[in-house]
């Protein structure tokens, strides 16, 4: 978990939101997914690559789920979170990847118990009407190769770090969580045909753009949904020789539920939550084909050992 998080009970929640309250703060609402989500920051940065980053929600609808994010010097860096109203309280964050992480996680928290609709930390991409997800922790490669698969014919992009999946009895479908992609601004280093492009952009102190991939693919370039049909399992480890390798479901599932889901933003865990998630994967697994592959490789090799493995 990248920062501490303190599950507290209603009677907290109203007293903690009716102090911070007080404060002049400014509002956005999002769209995520269908549902509301109500930021309420201290921060201005913070409001302007939301607005950015996120669908619009009318301001006339009510919220499904709140974030007060402030700063507040007489406390650590931490997060407090009700469960039962949906409401995250995050103090001393500087770093808007994590309120972003946290919106999705808040959406996904109420979405996976009220309408068995499942978060996956990951990037997902369609090619050529089939669904493919990248999943993997930070920093091991999901922007940088599901960007650098955008390059290939037939490929359009649907989320490259958050998505969410309804399964169906005969499908599974992968749903877009955001407008914009919040993105490294030196991804333009590793792929010269965005460099232009991201050379324009408003980059932020941890070196963070929001940047609308429609700029490099086209309108076209990105869609809303796919139907899920590989799962691709980003590790890397420069002292395994293979790149890509097809696995079997039940490997694949043990990967993910020792690691947690590759996904460090679950505001809540526990049994149940454990289950449900588990329960999920063990779903979507039996409705594609999964793949690990090894990110310790230069890019452009990586790349081409993906996009043939999944085109196959």
């Amino acid at each position: 978990m990248p920062y501490p998080i303190e599950i507290i009970d209603s009677e907290e929640k109203r007293r903690l939101y009716a102090d911070l309250a007080k404060r002049p703060l400014y509002t956005r609402k999002a769209n995520v997914y269908g549902c509301c989500i109500k930021l309420l920051t201290d921060n201005r940065s913070f409001v302007d690559i939301w607005s950015d980053n996120f669908y619009t929600a009318d301001e006339n609808i009510r919220s499904h789920g709140k974030l007060l994010a402030v700063e507040e010097p007489t406390q650590p860096l931490h997060m407090k979170y009700d469960r039962l109203t949906k409401t995250a309280f995050i103090f001393n964050f500087d770093y808007y990847g994590w309120i972003k992480s946290v919106a999705l996680a808040v959406a996904g928290d109420m979405l996976e118990d009220a309408h068995e609709i499942y978060s996956v930390h990951g990037a997902v991409l369609d090619i050529e009407g089939s669904g493919v997800a990248l999943i993997a922790p930070s920093g091991v490669g999901k922007t940088t190769h599901s960007w650098g698969m955008l390059r290939n014919p037939g490929v359009r992009l649907v989320a490259d770090d958050w998505f969410f999946v309804r399964i169906y009895e005969r499908s599974a479908l992968a749903y877009g969580s955001e407008k914009n992609c919040y993105v490294d601004a030196d991804l333009g280093m590793i792929w010269s045909e965005y460099k232009e492009t991201l050379e324009r952009v408003v980059v932020d102190k941890r070196g963070r753009a929001v940047v609308n991939a429609r700029w490099v693919v086209g309108i076209d370039g990105v869609v809303p949904l796919t139907t899920m049909k590989r799962v691709v399992l980003l590790k890397r480890d420069p002292s395994d020789r293979s790149i890509v390798r097809e696995i079997t479901k039940d490997e694949a599932l043990d990967l993910l539920v020792s690691n947690d889901f590759y996904n460090p933003h679950q505001l809540v865990r526990g049994e149940r939550k454990l289950a449900l998630r588990t329960e999920f994967f063990r779903n979507l697994l039996g409705k594609t084909r999964a793949y690990v592959a090894n990110t310790s490789q230069p890019p452009t090799v990586v790349q081409d050992n993906i996009y043939r493995a999944v085109k196959e």
